[in-house]
């Protein structure tokens, strides 16, 4: 269980889940390993898994086959969820990639293994529902800022929200998030001092 402290803490914050609710699950969590460049899931494949992310930092991305480039949707990094949340939960193929951009540790389940717990134990089913709005949050927090925030709006958001983004992903990266080009960004940048 030591080795596990680390997502126990945050489970208990996250939803309440209980140190004994906890170990009726803990048999089900395994660490997966990742090197940079390395993929959680891919585009076209099932996301069988949930993670927590013990160290490291992912983008999740799609091809755009029309521009011929990747655009990034979402970072995630330590003490934050990652999963194709749709896929998971439907079991279909996923619309897009998750990439380790550092090297990383991930605790993770199985989608048939937390759809047990979800069915025999209430705190792991409220850590479901909790789950489930926090990625509907993520979405929605996402989508208004494209639609309601000119790019300068948003960098400024990911600088206040996010600051260690900034500092451990590429500007190429940073500016595919944002929607524009790596000139602009640093056109931004440079404006914003």
């Amino acid at each position: 269980m030591d080795d596990k402290k680390i997502l126990v803490d945050f489970l208990h914050q996250f939803s309440g889940l209980s140190e004994a609710d906890f170990q009726k699950g803990n048999p089900y969590w395994y660490t997966r390993t990742f090197k940079k460049g390395e993929f959680f899931n891919m585009q076209s494949f099932v996301c069988s898994d949930l993670g927590f992310i013990k160290s490291g930092l992912f983008r999740i991305y799609y091809f755009d086959e029309e521009a011929m480039e990747d655009r990034n949707m979402f970072f995630f990094a330590e003490g934050q969820f990652i999963v194709s949340f749709a896929s998971f939960i439907y079991q279909h193929p996923c619309m897009y990639y998750i990439e380790a951009l550092e090297d990383a540790e991930v605790y993770a389940i199985k989608y048939k293994d937390l759809k047990e717990l979800y069915a025999v134990n209430n705190g792991w089913a409220n850590m479901g529902r909790i789950l489930a709005e926090l990625f509907f949050i993520y979405a929605q927090l996402r989508m208004e800022a494209l639609l309601f925030n000119n790019v300068e709006q948003r960098y400024i958001k990911l600088q206040k929200d996010q600051p260690q983004i900034l500092q451990r992903v590429a500007l190429f990266h940073i500016a595919s998030y944002l929607g524009i080009t790596s000139q602009s960004l640093s056109r931004i940048r440079k404006r914003l001092g």
